[in-house]
């Protein structure tokens, strides 16, 4: 684990592994008195020395995914803690582990939790925190801004300027509103999740902008040439991914062009 202090912000990156191959890193921030997202459980241990440096007093979810929840239960239970989560991910909470079996071996088993309804703002120690809601790769998405210093928490909204797979439940076109409704805000940095602090936050907001407005219109006009998803699948993403096989096609390139199919 590599932890480290940027704009007030303390950052936790972790790089998990699954039978020996490295997965996805993983980005934990702490500011003021607020921890945002909390890790995969099967990272306890070496996320623990983290958790323990850090004095915070409640716990805000960009979403619900385990890879974010999953030391929720732990955490709250050793300090009884408010947990934040917008009210549209609130009954997954409640459930044991709700996720395919082959996240349950990347990520680890999570535990319920009893969640509460995200408010609009969250007030901390310094500053003042808008919630927006921000769908696309998770129906009950969050990002939080601090409109006075621009530092904005992007959850899994913006990982990466060009997404080769997604999830089955993600959508592309919905992803790409999000981001837009972002650039109503003023903000400058930005944290993610799973690539960590970008200094230049709303200029690879608006990369990521550009090529998802340029897929959307070439994944039209090929369905205007009358090809089928698996078609155009083909013609943009001829590379197979690894995650593919092991999730079983849960997640896919295939996904990214029936989202945008399906809307248009």
């Amino acid at each position: 684990m590599n932890v480290q202090t940027i704009e007030g912000v303390t950052i936790a990156h972790v790089i998990p592994e699954s039978k020996g191959r490295k997965m996805t890193p993983v980005y934990l921030f702490a500011v003021d008195n607020m921890l945002v997202d909390t890790g995969p459980s099967n990272m306890y241990k070496t996320l623990r020395p983290f958790f323990d440096a850090q004095s915070y007093d409640f716990i805000a979810l960009t979403h619900n995914h385990e890879d974010h929840s999953g030391n929720v239960a732990e955490l709250a239970n050793q300090r009884e803690l408010p947990v934040y989560v917008h009210e549209i991910g609130l009954e997954e909470c409640f459930l044991e582990t709700p996720y395919p079996y082959y996240r349950q071996l990347a990520w680890g088993e999570r535990k319920p939790f009893q969640p509460s309804k995200m408010p609009d703002q969250l007030t901390t120690s310094n500053a003042t925190w808008d919630v927006i809601f921000t769908p696309g790769h998770a129906k009950d998405h969050i990002s939080l801004l601090d409109e006075q210093t621009g530092r904005l928490f992007t959850g899994d909204l913006f990982v990466t300027p060009k997404p080769k797979v997604i999830m089955e439940a993600e959508s592309i076109p919905e992803t790409l509103r999000s981001l837009k409704k972002l650039l109503n805000y003023e903000f400058t940095s930005i944290f993610c999740c799973h690539s960590g602090y970008h200094k230049n936050g709303k200029d690879m907001i608006n990369l990521k902008i550009e090529h998802l407005e340029a897929l959307i219109a070439q994944v039209h006009e090929l369905t205007d040439l009358g090809h089928s998803i698996d078609e155009i699948d083909k013609l943009l993403y001829p590379k197979t991914y690894p995650i593919e096989t092991v999730s079983e096609g849960q997640w896919s390139s295939r996904h990214i062009v029936s989202s945008i199919v399906e809307e248009q």
